[in-house]
């Protein structure tokens, strides 16, 4: 293969990790390059989006992660892409300004060692040779020891490493040669250490993916282990992949459990996303959330609706009075429109739900949760 074949097959393999961040709307989906190489909108921290370039530099793996479609023991068309050259095909993509960053990730070829050399060496080629000082996104290898992690964080601007289970007993029902402790939760400790000790890794974004739906893990388990990543290992965001049956292994239970129709495991992880979004901006605790006799979240309501009707003692909200996060417990009221609300009434009260700074839908939701 050439690089460019290469690079179409490498990238179309990346589309699993959603470990970056990736739109849902019309103006921010991914789109193909004129190569037939992806391209990731990625949200900036001063506002807007701009493109990412994100690719695996392998997908030879040694692991047999019994979810995934480039495991071990299936039989397809295997590349590599080296250093040299994805540093300067990437180049390529930056003189012609169609990006403005890398995410690279790999399967894991021969070891979590070498292929984080093989991450590292392209970043390093990049910041040393061509002097790029824009943004590099490294996927860290489950199983890397620290003195790689240490040098992926000397070079990244972001890094992740990938969850991908709640538990021990899930990762173990998915793959053998993982540890989860050693290989996952063991990293992810050393990044936290790094980050939170030595000031010059402190502005490192950390993310983290869970797959949803391969193993027979609760929403209630994957909920609490995203709440203590937050908490105790500091990380910037948790990103939810929910399971597409038939790319796994037969055994899985995912594959087995056929009682779930495929549109409804995409409707589960939106409702991830959406306890993810309560937990990091509305001040949502894990026992706010209401799950089913199974541990599973309500499909046709999202979340935070279900608290609202768990919780009439709650309700009404005076919009008048009530403190910031009175307000963003109300059904259709977020914490923009919460503010917007503090700031307007401080010139006068509301006297009537028309006022609100918010319309449609989300107002309709509101009415019956608040008081003037």
């Amino acid at each position: 293969m050439d690089v460019i074949s290469k690079l179409q097959v490498l990238s179309d393999a990346s589309q699993y990790d959603l470990a970056c961040a990736c739109g849902t709307g019309n103006s921010d989906r991914r789109h193909r390059g004129s190569d037939g190489a992806w391209l990731y909108p990625v949200s900036l921290p001063r506002g807007g989006f701009s493109v990412m370039l994100k690719t695996l530099m392998s997908n030879v793996c040694v692991n047999d992660c019994k979810y995934c479609p480039y495991r071990n023991t299936v039989d397809l068309p295997r590349c590599t892409i080296g250093p040299d050259e994805m540093a300067r095909l990437f180049m390529q993509y930056v003189y012609q300004k169609k990006v403005f960053g890398l995410f690279l990730s790999s399967g894991v070829v021969k070891s979590p060692d070498f292929t984080m050399q093989l991450l590292n060496d392209t970043a390093r080629i990049l910041r040393k040779k061509y002097e790029y000082r824009g943004h590099i996104h490294l996927k860290v290898i489950p199983g890397a020891s620290e003195g790689a992690i240490e040098d992926a964080l000397g070079l990244a601007n972001a890094v992740s490493l990938n969850i991908e289970t709640p538990g021990k007993k899930h990762c173990d029902t998915l793959s053998s040669r993982k540890d989860y402790h050693r290989d996952i939760i063991r990293p992810l400790q050393f990044i936290n250490e790094m980050t939170s000790r030595k000031p010059k890794f402190r502005m490192i974004r950390k993310t983290t993916q869970f797959i949803v739906g391969a193993s027979d893990e609760t929403d209630a388990e994957v909920v609490r282990y995203t709440a203590g990543l937050y908490s105790r290992l500091k990380l910037n965001r948790v990103y939810f992949s929910a399971y597409q049956r038939g790319l796994g292994d037969k055994s899985i239970p995912g594959e087995l459990r056929v009682t779930r129709a495929r549109e409804d495991n995409f409707l589960r992880e939106h409702r991830l996303y959406q306890t993810d979004f309560l937990l990091r901006s509305y001040g949502f605790k894990t026992d706010d959330f209401v799950f089913d006799k199974q541990g599973n979240l309500a499909l046709d309501k999202d979340p935070k609706l279900v608290w609202a009707m768990s919780h009439p003692e709650f309700f009404p909200v005076n919009i008048n009075r009530a403190d910031l996060m009175a307000l963003v417990r109300v059904p259709g009221i977020g914490p923009l429109t919460a503010r917007r609300i503090i700031e307007r009434r401080r010139e006068s009260k509301f006297s009537n739900t028309d006022a609100l700074p918010f319309k449609g839908k989300r107002l309709q939701m509101a009415r019956e949760f608040i008081s003037l």
